[in-house]
């Protein structure tokens, strides 16, 4: 046979307007992060110039923003917020979702309605009542408030993708460890918790990133420079009479690396865990 009867067909024109649709899409998505690297590279007397690059780039706004705002501080506050409230839902999160999951109790259907009503809730409109509470228990300006407060608003959502997933594994897996040998707590971390893995990822990916990307509560619940998030610490960059961009948009481009460079790294765990209990 000829290599003309092997030559691939041309695509399809709904692949090639498909294809041309997404990267368009793409364009437009990525588009303002490319203006904020810019911006953040442009010298301080072109920051007002119409034009979209600058005549030469200045990259010292990536080392002054260090020294002359209080980033460093931010950043820690907001690493150890992100941290410290995704375990805290992975630990609450689990052995709710897992009871939830394999016990059939009076309730169980309520328990998980009032789980996703709670979803809802916006955290503004809840802060007036945080506030008063924290208040009352002398936690104002903490981190540990910021922790609380955190783990308190996404950890419906992580027993929700949880007990969806832990309910597709089959509960004769289990059963047969036990029959090996193991307790039912052997059995959960020996064979369901891997199993359930993906979906554990997308819990905390998305706890972590909704921890990361806070700025209300941050902005109510703490006063002190040193004690608020990386987004607060930015939002203070934007003077009365002056704003700094080139800083403000240095700090930004700081603050998305480490979100981004964690969920390319575990993107497709989360893509798993999302579809998990679609197919029975």
């Amino acid at each position: 046979m000829s290599r003309q009867g092997h030559r691939a067909k041309p695509p399809a024109a709904r692949t090639v307007l498909v294809t041309a649709t997404a990267w368009a899409l793409a364009a437009i998505f990525v588009l303002p992060y490319l203006e904020m690297v810019v911006t953040a590279g442009r010298p301080a007397g072109e920051l007002r110039d119409s034009g979209y690059l600058p005549g030469h780039f200045d990259w010292s706004s990536f080392v002054r923003v260090w020294s002359d705002t209080t980033l460093a501080q931010n950043l820690r506050i907001t690493l150890v917020v992100a941290l410290g409230s995704t375990l805290l839902v992975l630990a609450v999160a689990l052995p709710a979702a897992y009871y939830t999951a394999r016990v059939d109790f009076r309730g169980r259907k309520a328990f998980l309605l009032l789980v996703l009503v709670t979803q809802m809730f916006q955290p503004t409109a809840l802060q007036v009542g945080l506030y008063r509470e924290f208040f009352t228990l002398d936690l104002l300006d903490t981190v540990l408030v910021l922790v609380l407060a955190n783990a308190a608003f996404n950890l419906a959502f992580a027993v929700w993708i949880l007990s969806a997933y832990i309910a597709a594994i089959p509960v004769e897996l289990e059963e047969a460890a036990q029959i090996d040998g193991n307790g039912r707590i052997g059995a959960l971390f020996r064979v369901t918790l891997p199993l359930a893995m993906p979906g554990v990822v997308t819990a905390v990916i998305f706890t972590f990133i909704a921890a990361w990307n806070e700025f209300v509560m941050g902005l109510t619940l703490t006063t002190s420079t040193d004690r608020q998030p990386l987004t607060v610490g930015i939002n203070n960059m934007i003077g009365a009479y002056s704003v700094q961009w080139n800083y403000v948009f240095a700090a930004s481009v700081v603050a998305i690396v480490p979100v981004i460079v964690l969920f390319a790294v575990i993107e497709r765990h989360v893509v798993s865990g999302l579809t998990a209990g679609s197919v029975r």
